[in-house]
């Protein structure tokens, strides 16, 4: 569709105000394309202001405004902003869309073809039926929906302590804002995700390391980190750790507990990934919490599609009324229809099976990545998480990651390099790659050729 917008950008340039463009039939003739893409292409330059549809008459070039004279002014609105700034690049990045020819080994949603678009769709549709579903939901989320991630956390939880949210990003930032005045220290893993350091610094928080190795997080400094910072907060990734892919062994589950508990802080447990396992895993660090340290976020969207965006909150006492009512003064609520289609999905018979259909294909993929690296890249290191989206490369010692992260996308493959993953200054240079975004195995591997042909001449 892209490609289709910016042949017809330059044809509609060429043509004066109110001149017809082709038909439809024209132009998929033409183009070699689809209807629903004329559609697409056709509605985005609409969008654009370049053409103007008139139904049963076709699409026309749309009036020219003349130019302004000279381009506004607009340097007033540094002095008013202030000297904050909000960094959103490195999550951007995330979430580019790759060029036209360009192998996606980065970013952390599942392939189309991975996805559950049939179930969903029926799902939505279904909800969509219901005769409140355009209405305002209860406070807190659906009750069928809190009850199914109260048993998903299993232990204790019950209901009453889940908050129904619009997905992971959307409550890392609310449980931030809830926890943390502006100014506090967080402790983070080092490295992790690059998402909650970001919503982390746009909240005023400062992010303090803890190292993370094969066996994730680790407890050893932990206290330390604790002691010396007087952090009140602790952000972990127990299940398949973005971007390392550890998953936190059952000793250092304890003793993060233990730890938290003596340093009379809480944990911010993010499992974003636990549908993802291929096989089974520890139960939530929260349900083994008897005394509400730790705030649990469960989000669906890495193992559904990007733009279901439901997540939730499981926390109590003091500390979940501070997010209630963090997020109802900043989003009322999550919106019904998206609710309705997530309880449909996860109480339907497919639901399963999707998830055992994503778990053999993700194990598949991690598979032939690797063995793609051993091919053309053995000189590094790549783990073989057990579950997941990423993988975690160790590059040679002086090696520049984020150049070679450049240099890969002109060569053809988008990868993200390691150093935004970071909090402060990274120990070595590493690469994260995905493995569930690609379209095939076979992508998978021409994307590994492409980038040894980048790192090849430029490993030191």
């Amino acid at each position: 569709m892209a490609l289709l917008a910016e042949k017809l950008r330059a044809e509609v340039r060429a043509l004066h105000p109110g001149q017809r463009l082709p038909s439809s039939r024209t132009l998929m003739r033409r183009h070699q394309v689809s209807p629903v893409t004329v559609t697409r292409a056709l509605g985005l330059l609409a969008a654009e202001g370049l053409v103007v549809t008139r139904p049963g008459s076709g699409a026309f070039a749309a009036d020219r405004p003349e130019p302004p004279a000279a381009p506004p002014d607009l340097g007033w609105q540094a002095v008013a902003l202030g000297d904050r700034a909000v960094d959103g690049g490195g999550v951007a990045r995330l979430l580019l869309t790759p060029p036209e020819g360009v192998i996606a080994l980065s970013g952390g949603y599942l392939h189309a073809s991975l996805q559950p678009l049939r179930a969903l769709a029926t799902a939505a549709a279904r909800a969509a039926r219901r005769p409140d579903a355009w209405e305002l939901p209860p406070l807190g989320g659906l009750p069928e929906l809190r009850a199914w991630f109260a048993r998903s956390a299993g232990g204790e939880i019950t209901p009453a302590d889940v908050l129904v949210t619009s997905g992971g990003q959307q409550s890392l930032t609310t449980v931030l804002r809830a926890l943390l005045p502006p100014g506090s220290p967080i402790l983070v893993e080092s490295p992790t995700y690059l998402g909650v350091l970001a919503v982390a610094r746009a909240s005023g928080l400062h992010p303090v390391p803890v190292p993370v190795d094969e066996a994730g997080l680790r407890p050893d400094l932990l206290a330390e980190a604790f002691e010396l910072t007087g952090a009140r907060a602790l952000y972990v990734q127990p299940n398949f750790q973005n971007p390392t892919g550890a998953v936190l062994t059952p000793e250092r589950r304890a003793r993060v507990l233990e730890v938290a508990r003596a340093a009379r802080a809480f944990v911010i447990e993010d499992d974003f990934a636990r549908y993802l396992a291929f096989d089974a895993v520890p139960p939530p660090l929260v349900s083994a919490d008897p005394d509400g340290r730790v705030v649990y976020i469960a989000s669906l969207t890495k193992a559904t599609a990007a733009s279901l965006r439901v997540a939730a909150v499981i926390a109590r006492g003091p500390v979940a009324e501070r997010i209630r009512a963090t997020q109802l003064v900043e989003e009322f609520f999550p919106a019904r229809p998206l609710q309705e289609t997530l309880l449909e999905l996860v109480s339907s018979p497919g639901w399963p099976r999707h998830l055992r259909a994503v778990r053999t294909a993700l194990r598949a993929r991690r598979d032939a990545l690797a063995a793609a690296f051993a091919r053309h890249l053995p000189e590094l290191t790549i783990n073989r998480p057990a579950g997941g989206p990423h993988q975690w490369v160790r590059l040679p010692d002086g090696a520049d990651d984020v150049a070679l992260a450049d240099a890969a996308l002109r060569a053809g493959v988008l990868v993200s390099a390691g150093r935004p993953f970071f909090p402060t200054e990274p120990p070595a240079p590493y690469l994260r790659v995905s493995h569930g975004v690609a379209a095939s195995e076979a992508e998978l591997a021409e994307g590994v050729r492409r980038l040894a042909e980048v790192i090849g001449p430029a490993a030191p």
